[in-house]
């Protein structure tokens, strides 16, 4: 069994479809089935978040060994100022609570939580949402990213590159519509990315 059908099976055991686990741990859905149907192999930050998700261990999902659930103390990250998914305004760096992560996941790199505020990646992020984040400069295409713009505003998009730039997109285009930055624009604002959201915790 490949890691894809070791995905597969796991998703359909809880009677999940591909658009909900893609959703849960910021994933595009393309991505994911691409990956269950073996046409593109699992990256190492994608298996810890799905090991994650579904509760099993990484060697699981990559080797099919073991997929007894983990029981192990979990890593405290902080939550900190809140961000609009909508009109970017100003992170405030302070901590207004803690998540836990788990600490094969803590082990990809270095990350935090924030709060998301606003409607415009409704219905897949909901105001009151806490997403994770791993803190990187960089993303692939179609990642959901916290996006710096003019220095000191953040805001949760998916993120599409261009050859001449990129565009900032919603969930929710009925409202908000994606945003364009040119190259001169990135260099010049900045914009510029703090991290690649790998996790969606909602709200009860």
């Amino acid at each position: 069994m490949t890691s894809g059908q070791r995905i597969t099976k796991l998703r359909k055991e809880r009677d999940l479809q591909q658009k909900e686990v893609a959703a849960a741990i910021g994933m595009n859905r393309i991505v994911l089935n691409r990956i269950e149907l073996g046409k593109r192999p699992l990256r190492d930050d994608e298996a810890v978040a799905l090991a994650d998700f579904f509760h099993v261990t990484t060697d699981y999902l990559l080797k099919g060994v073991t997929a007894q659930p983990r029981d192990k103390k979990g890593v405290r990250i902080p939550v900190l100022g809140r961000v609009v998914a909508g009109i970017p305004i100003e992170a405030v760096e302070e901590i207004l609570d803690y998540e836990e992560i788990t600490p094969e996941l803590a082990a990809t790199g270095e990350f935090f939580a924030l709060k998301i505020r606003g409607h415009s990646m409704e219905p897949r992020m909901m105001e009151g949402d806490v997403v994770i984040v791993r803190r990187q400069d960089d993303v692939d295409s179609g990642d959901v990213a916290i996006v710096l713009v003019n220095g000191d505003e953040a805001t949760v998009k998916r993120v599409k590159k261009q050859e001449e730039g990129i565009t900032l997109i919603a969930t929710n285009t009925s409202v908000y519509e994606p945003h364009f930055y040119s190259n001169k624009e990135i260099a010049d604002l900045p914009v510029r990315i703090l991290g690649r959201v790998v996790e969606l915790r909602g709200k009860m």
